[in-house]
């Protein structure tokens, strides 16, 4: 296995990495914000993305897109999790499931927002239905021409700025569980509240309720009934995604604790020269070094046509549980290693301590993906996830 960057992936992980170093530049305009920017600031970067190639990263070119493999989108994602306050929302990452639409509605949704014209969000929590989103209440009844949407839907992330929604509704009286686009201006859609949570992020998880919103035939994406399916291969892209800027994150905090251990004296030595420090930084990067490489593997099969389905949610829920607890290990090291000052919300170490705790529980909690692996395990044995994939042949129980 060769393990090196190729010379394009090299020079693309230094482009993802400049335009995070320039993320870096707003990290405290937007902290003493409480997290939004000026209109005009984020699109002065939204166009610095485009340019620097990393805008719309999980698209194809022919679109508009950066055209990245899974395994690209990882390097860039790992560099942008370096930044804090979720400023790598600006370079957007459209719904990798929009490209499942109709050439109508890939006109019509998505190359919009591949353009940077449009934002899009995925509306799938409900008030009783987050770990188990087969409990949501939101329906579709039938009507003339199209549905119409009844329900609530909580923590849509960036929904504030988005234009229109991706909801997942039960249509008809099978309530098939279905993803319809979902205009945010139409008539009944009333975004409710945008909650405040402990990181100061520069867009917004707000809540949505839908009354009698009419959608039409043709804003149904990938066809009545597929919306488990369409939501779990979501998933399984933003679980990988959320282990890669996880460890980039953790990275960050890694280099900033090395380099003040290194500086900051106590009783005439360094702390750097003190075995606990030392043991916490240690540990930090075993855990960093663990994760990156596994994450980096999961992503690389991702992207082979081979590779089982089923295994690969599971790997990437692996993934996601490994890094994002890993990396809340990193982050209270470092916070510690940094002492008063570490609690100082000017250092970008005490937000990221803020702000990696949500990656344990977004897009499924550490626990609902404890129960994911287990299930492969249970039914495929450890070799499906022990093992890098290789064909379903591989995989019989499948």
């Amino acid at each position: 296995m060769d393990f090196r960057y190729t010379p394009e992936q090299a020079d693309l992980k230094a482009r993802a990495a400049a335009y995070a170093r320039l993320l870096m530049t707003y990290e405290d305009r937007s902290e003493e914000a409480g997290g939004p920017l000026p209109v005009e600031t984020v699109r002065e970067l939204t166009r610095a993305a485009v340019d620097a190639g990393v805008y719309a990263i999980n698209m194809p070119a022919e679109w508009g897109g950066a055209g990245l493999s899974l395994l690209d989108q990882v390097i860039v994602e790992e560099e942008f999790g370096k930044v804090t306050n979720c400023l790598w929302d600006i370079p957007w990452r459209p719904a990798n499931v929009l490209a499942h639409g109709t050439e109508a509605q890939r006109e019509k949704y998505l190359l919009p927002v591949i353009r940077g014209e449009r934002f899009d969000a995925f509306a799938v929590t409900e008030p009783g239905a987050g770990s188990d989103p087969g409990s949501g209440t939101s329906t579709a009844t039938r009507t003339a021409g199209g549905w119409l949407l009844n329900g609530e839907k909580w923590f849509v992330t960036c929904g504030d700025i988005a234009d229109f929604l991706l909801v997942q509704a039960d249509a008809g009286p099978e309530r098939a569980a279905t993803l319809f686009f979902v205009d945010k201006q139409a008539p009944g859609v009333e975004m409710t509240r945008v909650p405040r949570f402990m990181h100061s992020a520069v867009n917004g998880h707000p809540e949505f309720t839908f009354t009698d919103v009419f959608v039409a035939d043709e804003d149904v994406l990938g066809g009545v009934g597929n919306g488990y399916e369409l939501t779990k291969e979501w998933f399984t892209d933003e679980r990988l995604m959320i282990a890669a800027r996880t460890v980039g994150a953790a990275e960050r905090a890694l280099e900033l604790a090395r380099d003040w251990a290194i500086e900051r004296r106590q009783f005439g030595s360094p702390i750097a020269d003190f075995q606990l420090i030392q043991g916490m930084l240690a540990d930090c990067a075993v855990d960093i070094a663990v994760n990156r490489a596994y994450t980096h593997q999961v992503a690389w099969e991702a992207d082979r046509p081979e590779t089982d389905r089923k295994t690969l949610h599971a790997k990437a829920s692996t993934a996601k549980l490994a890094a994002s607890e890993a990396a809340g290990r990193v982050i209270d090291r470092c916070v510690q290693i940094f002492g008063g000052r570490g609690y100082d919300r000017t250092y970008p170490v005490e937000r990221m301590y803020r702000e990696l705790r949500v990656d344990r529980i977004w897009e499924g909690t550490s626990e609902i993906q404890r129960l994911i692996i287990a299930n492969e395990l249970i039914k495929r044995g450890t070799r499906a996830l022990a093992l890098p994939s290789a064909s379903p042949a591989d995989h019989p129980a499948s």
